[in-house]
Formats: structure tokens, sequence, C-alpha cells
């Protein structure tokens, strides 16, 4: 299996010939958010059998974004996204397949099963609107079983939640100098990774884009997220490869199954 990072949230995971695509983001700029390192995805990345769309915020359900897929990609987003985003049906019409899964439910791709499970975190398509659809984790279970966080914070009974994993793609930082609840930094992320004992990690959702004109802002927390987890890891999981990878790079991680 191969996970390649293109920024922010967005990876690529292929596991037993199967090319799944999270959060997808190839945007340059959005509202008041730009893109400050790595080049924007090449067209290859928007190419999937999959795409897992954790929640609903707008630089993890990017429209324009998904717009971008071929006819035929299945689209895997949180129960009650069609009716939170009617935007979205427009999509289903152009040829993409939406599934909504709750946690705790699963579909299978090209043979390959997909399960939900939760996150804490805001799920909500911010500014307004009423919580209809939950913020999702996935677990990839191929040749390996890989983890892909989403947002969230840490949670009590996550471990039993997500269940063993061979690989966490973990957020570990934002996109402004400040996190609140329901986010990891890289300390807590360091600490979700001791808990959830996987045999590899790719630290993700930072070092990408930063609110416009606040370049001076902290800009400690734009720059350094990936190296302080790897930092932390190696205390509280030392067990764990940590791969921290630039933006279109890509790794193998071992894993034993």
């Amino acid at each position: 299996m191969e996970i390649t990072w293109w920024g922010h949230a967005t990876c690529t995971v292929e596991d037993s010939g199967v090319r799944f695509l999270t959060d997808p983001l190839f945007a340059r700029r959005f509202a008041h958010l730009r893109r400050r390192r790595g080049a924007p995805p090449p067209p290859e990345a928007a190419r999937a059998e999959a795409v897992l769309v954790s929640h609903l915020h707008a630089d993890h359900l990017h429209l324009p974004s998904l717009a971008r897929l071929a006819p035929g990609t299945r689209v895997v987003v949180p129960r009650g996204a069609l009716a939170a985003v009617p935007a979205l049906r427009r999509l289903d019409g152009r040829g993409l397949r939406l599934t909504e899964l709750a946690p705790g439910e699963s579909t299978e791709v090209e043979g390959v099963r997909v399960r939900a499970v939760p996150a804490s975190h805001d799920g909500r398509r911010l500014p307004v609107g009423p919580q209809r659809s939950p913020a999702l984790g996935f677990v990839v279970e191929g040749e390996a079983h890989t983890y892909f966080a989403g947002d969230t914070g840490l949670f009590d009974g996550m471990a039993d939640a997500v269940g063993p994993v061979d690989v966490a793609l973990l957020p570990v930082g934002g996109w402004g100098p400040y996190l609140g609840h329901g986010h990891l930094d890289a300390g807590r992320a360091a600490e979700a990774l001791a808990v959830l004992s996987p045999a590899a990690a790719v630290p993700v959702h930072y070092g990408t884009y930063w609110p416009i004109g606040m370049d001076a802002v902290r800009p400690h927390e734009f720059h350094s997220p990936g190296d302080e987890f790897v930092r932390h890891a190696a205390r509280l999981a030392p067990k764990v490869a940590v791969h921290r990878l630039g933006h279109g790079e890509r790794v193998r991680p071992e894993v034993a199954r």
C-alpha cells in the first residue's frame, strides 16, 4: 500500500489496487485562505475509485474540488450531508455516486471495506446551520488497515472506536494561529498515536493554507507542527515509524499484516 500527501487533509491511499482520496482540496485560494506551501495537486490527484469526506467544513468538503472528479467516482460523506449541503445533489446528477455513512457503518469499494468511525469535531456546514451531520474518521481495510482521522480531538474510547490499525493519518495543525476544541495539535496527536499504537503514521493538516494577511501572526503554528509531532511521537510512541512527508511526496509504510 502507498500513501501520498498532497497538502492539508488531502491524501491518496492506494491499497489492493484501489485508490482512495481524502478530503480533496485543490484550490490555490479559497475564502480567506491561500496556499502558502506546495503546488496545488496535479490532475492525477483527482483520480480515485472513491473519495472520503470527513465532515462538512469547506476546507474538507470543497465543492469545486469534488467537481473535478471523474464521473462514476464514489464519494462517501457523513450521513445528513445531502440535506445540509444541497449543492451535493448537483454533483450526484453529474455522475458522482454519493454514499452517506454514520459512525459504525461501512461500505465496500471494489472489494476493500471502508468503515466510518466517530470524530470529536463540530461537523456543521459553518458558519450557519444546525448540527445535521456528524464528523467522521474512516478506516480503509485492505492489505493494511489505514485510519484517516479527518478533524478530531482526543475522545474517550478512541482506540476501541477506531480498532486495530496499521497506519494512522493524523491532523497535527490547522489553517490559523489557534486551534480550538475538537482538534489535534502536534502534542495531542502524539497522545492519540500512543493510544492507537499503529505501525506507522503520517502527519497531515498543517503547513499548507494560512489566512491572508496573517503571515506574521504566530508563524510557528504554520511551519512547525510536523517536526513537533515527530519529536512528541518519539517520546510517547517510540515504536511507531513516523513519516513526515513533503507536499506531493509518497511513502510505502512497512506493515506486518
